[in-house]
């Protein structure tokens, strides 16, 4: 079994817990959490499984790395806090443990990432011989492997879009919402999370890997923005009230241009209530969210993915989906060589052993 702790117990810790959890060669050891209300809870009552998993959450950061885990499942958040985000995952990768996490946008395409990022982790694998692979909680996999797949389906390919579609009013995570995306902000509002450079610097590296998968040459990568503001004021049993008049929804496009058109897409349109933006694209079934790939051009093929998960919402669906990707990665990380890897390294794992009724996957 490998000793895997989870770090963090936000939206996508508590899929982690309950990946690692399940998963039948992973042994999760320890739960790290920075809130003391939550030290020495159940990390199974955590994660909402309803029932203890027999691991007290603790604080206690130099203990549990010096346990030597092989993995670690990195899962607190580095949109606001980016510098500690790395500084934790290079000290777990100075014990030698693989480490998967959605933290370091600017490391999906490893190869392109700034130097001041990318230099401390490798020194650090140098260091321990550990292994870290990033990929989206978007999910990632929604803007590289599958995509990529599909691509390989047609007999030509004139344009591929990867769309998240994404209703935040269940979206437990205000500081987000509410200042990185803009949400409830005024219209002169600016959200750090479509500064010029900030889309490119968290999804290019996805068109990068793309296109250089598909064997082509990029010429720029371009950004575009378009917000709408609410209506009406709409309140959300999570996040409080969004006034009339505040940005309501947020539609941003980061394209690889290829011979001067864009050619690969990736497409977020977000809203804090359906009823803002109804000319957007919607999800199919008109619920709260999904992912979408369209590939344009012979044949057209369109996938959309919805996923449930935490009795039926959709953002916890989609954490789910990106965290199992990284989860699911890690066996297969641990017999690889120390490295740092990305989304076209790291294959795609069918569910071993998953398929079966023990409780491990009772939730």
């Amino acid at each position: 079994m490998i000793t895997t702790v989870v770090w963090g117990t936000g939206n996508a810790g508590r899929a982690a817990i309950r990946a690692v959890a399940a998963h039948p060669a992973l042994d999760l050891t320890a739960v790290l959490v920075h809130n003391p209300d939550k030290v020495g809870r159940d990390a199974g009552r955590l994660a909402g499984q309803g029932r203890d998993l027999g691991v007290a959450a603790t604080s206690d950061v130099d203990a549990v790395l010096a346990a030597g885990p092989a993995a670690v499942v990195y899962a607190a958040s580095g949109d606001i806090r980016p510098d500690e985000a790395l500084a934790d995952i290079v000290r777990a990768l100075k014990v030698g443990a693989v480490v998967v996490t959605p933290a370091l946008y600017a490391l999906y395409d490893h190869r392109s990432a700034p130097p001041e990022l990318r230099e401390p982790v490798l020194a650090a694998i140098a260091e321990g011989g550990g292994s870290l692979f990033v990929s989206g909680i978007d999910p990632g996999w929604g803007n590289d492997v599958l995509p990529l797949m599909l691509s390989g389906l047609g007999t030509t390919v004139d344009v591929i879009r990867c769309q998240e579609i994404f209703d935040y009013s269940t979206y437990d995570q205000p500081d987000s919402v509410r200042w990185l995306v803009g949400m409830g902000q005024p219209m002169d509002y600016s959200p750090p999370m479509v500064a010029p450079t900030v889309p490119t610097m968290v999804w290019g590296g996805q068109i990068r890997m793309m296109a250089r998968a598909l064997g082509v040459e990029l010429d720029e990568v371009r950004e575009t923005v378009d917000r709408r503001p609410l209506e009406a004021t709409v309140t959300t049993s999570s996040m409080g009230d969004f006034e009339a008049g505040t940005q309501g929804a947020l539609r941003f496009e980061v394209q690889g241009i290829v011979d001067g058109a864009p050619r690969i897409v990736i497409e977020h349109v977000t809203r804090i209530h359906p009823s803002c933006a109804p000319d957007w694209p919607c999800p199919p079934d008109g619920g709260a969210g999904a992912h979408r790939v369209i590939i344009e051009g012979a044949p057209r093929i369109e996938v959309s993915v919805e996923a449930t998960d935490e009795g039926g919402n959709r953002s916890a669906g989609g954490n789910a989906t990106a965290v199992g990707r990284l989860v699911g990665a890690i066996d297969w990380l641990v017999d690889a060589e120390p490295g740092l890897y990305d989304a076209l390294d790291v294959p795609l794992r069918p569910g071993v052993g998953k398929l079966t009724t023990s409780e491990r996957l009772t939730t």
